[in-house]
């Protein structure tokens, strides 16, 4: 009986090993999403581009690993579309605002923050 892979997790997948590039197979194991599909989300998804080598054959890097990861999770834990996902990738956003990253704070609100801290270290 074979697994399908919307069963994977996001947890249950390997971690990615520290390499320059990684073929379309060694990705389809880490991603655990079989090659068709990989060379299906290369036309649907515009960030999804591996560099082409001898024969056509696909060379993966590290950040492209992680986008693969990424469009799996977005069809297959967070149910959407092919669509959704790609405006999903397309408008940057990873989930809820507070999840945006760090607040950018002004060089006068820096300074004011570092000063409590420092004081705060004083005490």
């Amino acid at each position: 009986m074979e697994i399908n892979p919307k069963d994977i997790s996001s947890e249950a997948l390997p971690p990615i090993p520290a390499k320059r590039y990684f073929t379309i197979g060694e990705v389809s194991d880490l991603c655990g999403v079989k090659p068709h599909v990989l060379r299906y989300w290369e036309q649907e998804f515009s960030q999804l581009k591996p560099v082409k080598r001898r024969g056509n054959r696909r060379y993966y890097q590290h950040h492209e690993v992680l986008l693969v990861r990424r469009i799996r999770e977005l069809l297959y834990s967070q149910g959407f579309t092919i669509s959704g996902a790609r405006n999903r990738l397309d408008d940057g956003a990873h989930g809820s605002p507070q999840d945006n990253g760090p607040e950018v704070l002004s060089p006068e609100s820096l300074r004011l923050e570092l000063n409590k801290v420092i004081d705060l270290l004083h005490v």
